[in-house]
C-alpha cells in the first residue's frame, strides 16, 4: 500500500530539531525528531488510516483528531512522538511513555528505567526492503538506552499482530504474557480496551528481568 498522492514525505516543515541520529551502515543515516504535531499530522494521518495500521487503532479518525491526539502527547511529559527519517525521508512514527504513568502499568509489575515503546513503519516506497525495520530497531535502541535511567524496553503490541511481535522477537526482545490493556475513557483521550502481547528487551549490563 501506499500513502494517499496528496502527501508526500516533504510535507512536514517543522522547526523541531532532531534529538539522535544514528549512522547504520550499509543502510543510512536514522534520524529522530519530536512530532510538531501541526506540520506533520497529515502525513501522521496518511498512515494511520491505512488497513496496514488497523492494529494502530485510529483508521477512522480524521486529520485534525490526530493532531489534537499529537498535541495531546506534546503536553505530557511522560509521553513523547517523534518522526524518524532514512536520509531525509520520513519513515516511521516513533512514541515512548514512562510504564509507570502508563494503562501498561494495571498489567504488569513496572521496574525503575522502565521505558514503553510504540512504532509505526510508513508504506514501503519502491517495494519491500529486506533488513528495513531491523536497523530502524537499531537506531531506536541506541536512542532509548542513550539515557542513563532507561534499563528495560517494554513493548504491547495488539496480541493479534502476529508480524509485529514477529519483528520484536527478530530484535531480541524476550516475549512476556498476553494481557488486557484497560480502557482510557477521559475528555482528552480514549482508547480501547486492547489485547496485547508484552514483550522486553534488557539494556546491556542491566540485571535479568522478564516482567
Amino acid at each position: 500500500m501506499t500513502a494517499s498522492a496528496s502527501v508526500s514525505v516533504s510535507v512536514s516543515v517543522s522547526a523541531r530539531q532532531p534529538v539522535h541520529t544514528h549512522h547504520v551502515e550499509g543502510f543510512g543515516t536514522v534520524t529522530i525528531t519530536p512530532v510538531d504535531p501541526a506540520a506533520d499530522s497529515a502525513l501522521i494521518h496518511s498512515w494511520v488510516t491505512e488497513e496496514r495500521a488497523r492494529f494502530w487503532g485510529m483508521g477512522e479518525a480524521s486529520r485534525e483528531l490526530v493532531q489534537e491526539i499529537y498535541e495531546d502527547v506534546d503536553r505530557r511529559t511522560t509521553h513523547h512522538a517523534y518522526m524518524v527519517s532514512r536520509d531525509g525521508a520520513q519513515v516511521a512514527l516513533f512514541q515512548t511513555y514512562d510504564c509507570a504513568e502508563d494503562r501498561v502499568s494495571e498489567c504488569y509489575e513496572v521496574q525503575p528505567g522502565d521505558v514503553g515503546m510504540h512504532l509505526l513503519v510508513g508504506p514501503s516506497r519502491g517495494g519491500a526492503e529486506r533488513g528495513f525495520t531491523g536497523a530502524l530497531m537499531g537506531a531506536f535502541i541506541a536512542f532509548v538506552f542513550s539515557d542513563d535511567a532507561a534499563r528495560r524496553m517494554v513493548v504491547e503490541p495488539d496480541a493479534r499482530n502476529v508480524k509485529a511481535i514477529a519483528r520484536f522477537e527478530r530484535a531480541g526482545f524476550v516475549l512476556g504474557p498476553e494481557v488486557v490493556l484497560p480502557e482510557i475513557d477521559l475528555p482528552e483521550v480514549y482508547l480501547p480496551a486492547k489485547p496485547a502481547r508484552l514483550a522486553f528487551f534488557k539494556a546491556p549490563g542491566a540485571a535479568s528481568a522478564t516482567g
